[in-house]
């Protein structure tokens, strides 16, 4: 099960790859409250999004036949991992993409002017707003569209809007150190900063660091993230399911 990240859609974890799939495993995914074409929340935050995971894999029946593995981008990484820190049971392992969480909540003034863009200017504007620091024309043009094709695909812009006000605000879980009660065969997946800074490299080093055992990889440095490569990524996930025997 992949949950995907703020102001994202469930399409934005493996960008669309079949690879899972058509080598034997079980992908679920769906959009967090307000996004996509989920309803909205009356707020926002990290104990809704564990709750509302929860709720997915009750109603899927995803934890039977054994359990199942946990995975997600940015905000779909804390929400994973603050549901397997509270309930481990059933949680084969874990696939921690692109995590920005240190310990303190993100008071930067950048979520709220992408939550003034979208809702003054629509898609492309919170495009411009979140491609507005790459350091060269081919990495703004990627982040623009990613950015701005994601953005149309929200029937409830508003609602992604305050989420950007409130998520970076709320904490997953109270510190890093909490994650080295972790217990299982977890993947920590990397982005350089070159094209990525919102991701910062060495925060996904020190969550492997502290996760007794984590696996980590990444791109190599000047190549596109490997969080943006759909079915790249997915070959990782199944090369760290071969390696912990994971099924």
């Amino acid at each position: 099960m992949l949950c995907h990240g703020l102001s994202a859609t469930r399409r934005y974890v493996v960008h669309g790859s079949k690879y899972l799939p058509r080598h034997g495993y079980r992908l679920t995914t769906y959009d967090a409250r307000g996004h996509g074409e989920s309803d909205p929340a009356d707020r926002y935050g990290y104990e809704g999004l564990a709750e509302d995971l929860e709720l997915v894999i009750e109603s899927t029946g995803a934890m039977a036949d054994g359990g199942a593995t946990l995975g997600g981008h940015s905000m779909g990484c804390h929400t994973v991992a603050r549901r397997t820190l509270l309930d481990p049971g059933g949680v084969k392992a874990l696939v921690l993409i692109g995590p920005v969480f240190t310990g303190d909540a993100d008071e930067d003034a950048r979520w709220d002017r992408r939550a003034e863009a979208l809702e003054q200017g629509g898609p492309e504007a919170f495009a411009e707003v979140v491609a507005e620091n790459s350091p060269n024309q081919e990495v703004h043009d990627t982040v623009y569209r990613l950015a701005r094709d994601r953005a149309r695909l929200h029937r409830h812009p508003e609602a992604v809007a305050e989420a950007l006000r409130e998520i970076p605000r709320s904490k997953p879980f109270e510190s890093l150190d909490e994650l080295s009660r972790l217990d299982l065969p977890v993947l920590v997946v990397a982005s350089h900063d070159e094209a990525d800074p919102g991701h910062p490299y060495e925060v996904a080093v020190k969550w492997a660091e502290t996760i007794p055992g984590a696996d980590l990889v990444s791109e190599e440095p000047g190549e596109s993230p490997l969080a943006w490569q759909g079915g790249r990524l997915s070959r990782e996930i199944t090369s760290f399911f071969d390696r912990h025997g994971v099924g």
